[in-house]
């Protein structure tokens, strides 16, 4: 199942990319997607300095689409299609796997890093479609009750996110600035068909009275038609959403499938490079050496 029964506060895990400490989401036992949303990092905010910046040399998607937000730092996107693109704040990265892709990530030495970084999983035939990348300099922002919001998928607020995705689904960055002069609160407008889930990422909130810390998510199922948030000074939170995905996905290293057999296919040609097999495309032209996959070991969870 794609959802826990009731509204639930879960932890997250903490994971390292590439050399950066990042808090896992999504997925976990108790919640494997929201929606179309199948896996989401919070990454910092960190100070990066010498070893301690991202580099994550190519490696290889299928069966999703990369989403790339980027809040502080900056990272250059490369990948098998040719795409060269920096990342910076206030920026999307949305790269669509489909049938394969390879990417790497490397942190151009800015001091701060913040991001979130999140897959979509691609739904039934479009999950074979063709690779593409696709660079988003701007989103629309809008502001209630003094919350700056961005609306970086979906629409909201009576703003459309220019993000081309294949499901519906929401994303939304909401911040109230340092400095605002007191605490805020404010009422969102939901779908009551969507599912949603809110993860604090600096500051305190209170969503519908219950309190969520930086790193903490909360899961809301569907049926809610509105969301009340108390924020001070300092929060900043993403929320997504989506219709609840009534495909079970296998999410096993860097693939979205279907399968066990999917994945397993996908790994063979991964490890079998460029030279045997096209499904990737062509090395990508980074300095960092490509990952190494794991060893594939016992049937994966579908959910």
């Amino acid at each position: 199942m794609s959802h826990v029964a009731s509204p639930e506060l879960l932890t997250t895990r903490l994971a390292d990319v590439g050399g950066i400490p990042v808090h896992r989401a999504v997925p976990q036992r108790a919640l494997r997607k929201v929606g179309a949303w199948c896996f989401l990092d919070h990454l910092g905010p960190s100070v990066q300095h010498g070893d301690k910046s991202m580099q994550v040399g190519p490696h290889p998607h299928i069966g999703l689409q990369t989403f790339t937000w980027m809040i502080e730092g900056e990272v250059l996107h490369r990948d098998s299609l040719g795409s060269e693109q920096v990342i910076r704040p206030g920026q999307i990265n949305l790269m669509t796997s489909g049938r394969g892709i390879a990417h790497s990530e490397e942190s151009l030495g800015s001091p701060r890093m913040h991001a979130a970084q999140l897959w979509i999983a691609l739904p039934g035939d479009e999950r074979t479609m063709a690779p593409r990348f696709q660079h988003y300099p701007d989103v629309p922002r809008c502001t209630q009750d003094g919350l700056e919001i961005c609306v970086l998928a979906g629409e909201a607020l009576g703003q459309v996110s220019p993000v081309q995705v294949h499901s519906p689904l929401v994303a939304l960055d909401l911040h109230l600035k340092p400095d605002a002069p007191a605490a805020v609160t404010t009422t969102l407008a939901l779908r009551a068909d969507f599912e949603y889930a809110v993860l604090g990422l600096t500051g305190e909130v209170a969503v519908d009275g219950q309190a969520v810390a930086p790193d903490e998510l909360l899961f809301l199922p569907a049926g809610r038609s509105t969301l009340a948030l108390q924020c001070t000074p300092g929060t900043r939170l993403l929320l997504v959403g989506g219709a609840p995905m009534n495909e079970d996905v296998l999410v096993w290293w860097n693939f979205v499938g279907r399968t066990q057999e999917e994945i397993a296919q996908a790994l063979a040609d991964w490890q079998a490079g460029p030279e045997a097999s096209d499904r990737f495309g062509a090395r990508v032209a980074s300095p960092l050496a490509p990952l190494q996959a794991p060893v594939l070991e016992g049937r994966l969870r579908a959910g």
